[in-house]
């Protein structure tokens, strides 16, 4: 047999198997040491009758007018006669027996005492110096019924108390882990990018050495990832001085040379810092989606941030290609306005370089939280879209882009308990891409 892989089903198991062993050897123990006292009672018992049979055995006998006859004793009524005896002279010849006894079952005298035959138990005993002489006999067939029924009086409650006692050890095992099964509940609802220490107090003593491990591997690891993202978004915010710098004087040596193949150089190396600058804000961005705050303490209306939103990106994309779609009522969210902007301006631009040239970008804000952003264009094949949401994943070879703010979102997706959903083609459309979001939404408050 195989034993179960939980401990619950272990303990179980080997505490059922333990205590139905130790009940039935409980049981067999008792029945043998049972048998032997009720062989004594009945040896006593044997013996009493004797002894109390034989002086009236001998009143009759001495009494009678004629010596020698066989007498057998009529019974009263109806009854299972246990004990049979037979009263006899010192000649062997029967002067008296109880109305069930059959001679053949009582050997030849040999002396008082107990002896036993195949069949029966006899004691026998004598009076008048030996010449009356009684043997009583019980059947063996009576003692081992007995003992039958003692065995089976001992046994039967095993059908009863084992299985209960069974279920009262599973109930009771399944109490004693119910603090194990709530820290591994605590534990896996835990996000990816929650590692602070998992409440471990109620644990028993044999487990919260496991758990203490546990939670010095998270805050090790917490630990580690800070350092990397104290690191990235530091190096981001250091660049943005040089980097501004580097492009004014790009800028400045741009308006200044008269040398064609110069300034053209110069207007190469002015984009490729642009784009260096573009990086360095989508990593302060990875920064605080990975380790910043995202939840207010109260809600606040979404619709206001997603407008001011919208003419600000208007400017830059051109007035006509984004279009908002906006609820007639408040759209309630604890969800911090700063996070929601980079959300917005994140989908919306990699819609906007993504989609078809010219073509607008659908913009959807519902009541119920669901933020999403489409565009036309051609169709992104399945094992490419299943990546696009990894860091530094481009959706074509051209190189636009830093490849990270698809990885932004999914990360802030992620901590709010929400998640990415990439569908190409979009809904009801041959063709695009929508990219959609389930923002927390609470009750919009009473007027």
């Amino acid at each position: 047999m195989r034993a179960p892989r939980s401990l619950q089903g272990r303990l179980g198991l080997w505490l059922g198997l333990a205590l139905t062993l130790i009940w039935a050897a409980a049981a067999s123990v008792t029945a043998l040491l049972a048998r032997g006292e009720i062989e004594e009672v009945f040896d006593a018992a044997l013996q009493e009758t004797a002894q109390r049979i034989l002086p009236l055995a001998v009143v009759d006998i001495l009494n009678r007018e004629e010596a020698g006859i066989s007498q057998r004793l009529a019974a009263i009524r109806e009854h299972d006669e246990f004990f049979t005896y037979i009263v006899r002279d010192d000649q062997g010849r029967i002067l008296l027996q109880s109305h069930a006894a059959d001679p053949a079952d009582f050997p030849a005298w040999d002396g008082i005492g107990f002896r036993q035959t195949a069949t029966h138990r006899i004691f026998n005993d004598a009076a008048v110096q030996g010449t009356i002489r009684i043997t009583v006999a019980e059947p063996l067939d009576h003692r081992a019924s007995v003992a039958r029924e003692l065995q089976m009086g001992l046994g039967l409650p095993l059908l009863i108390v084992v299985p209960v006692a069974l279920l009262a050890i599973v109930l009771a095992v399944r109490a004693s882990l119910a603090p194990l099964r709530q820290f591994r509940d605590r534990l896996s609802a835990r996000g990816a990018s929650d590692l602070s220490p998992v409440a471990s107090a109620d644990l028993p003593t044999e487990i919260a050495p496991l758990a203490a491990t546990m939670n010095g591997l998270l805050a090790r690891l917490a630990a580690a990832f800070e350092a990397e993202r104290s690191f990235a978004a530091n190096a981001a915010h250091e660049l943005r001085t040089p980097l501004a710098g580097a492009i004014a004087q790009v800028q400045r040596l741009q308006s200044e040379t008269r040398d064609v193949e110069a300034k053209a150089r110069a207007a190469g190396i002015e984009s490729t810092l642009k784009r260096l600058t573009g990086l360095s804000e989508r990593l302060l961005q990875l920064a605080r989606a990975e380790g910043g705050r995202l939840r207010l303490d109260g809600p606040a209306d979404l619709r206001p941030v997603a407008r001011l939103l919208t003419e600000d990106m208007q400017r830059i994309a051109g007035t006509g290609r984004i279009v908002l779609s906006l609820p007639d009522g408040p759209v309630m969210s604890d969800l911090d306005p700063d996070a929601f902007a980079i959300l917005f301006r994140n989908l919306v631009e990699n819609a906007l370089r993504h989609g078809a040239g010219g073509a607008t970008v659908a913009v959807r804000l519902q009541a119920d939280g669901t933020f999403a952003v489409a565009n036309d264009g051609p169709v992104v094949p399945p094992d490419i879209l299943s990546r696009l949401a990894e860091r530094f994943e481009r959706a074509g070879a051209q190189g636009e882009g830093s490849g990270l703010g698809l990885a932004i979102v999914s990360a802030i997706a992620e901590r709010i308990g929400s998640g990415l959903a990439l569908q190409s083609p979009r809904p009801g459309h041959p063709e695009g891409l929508e990219a959609s979001i389930r923002l927390p939404v609470g009750p919009a408050p009473h007027p």
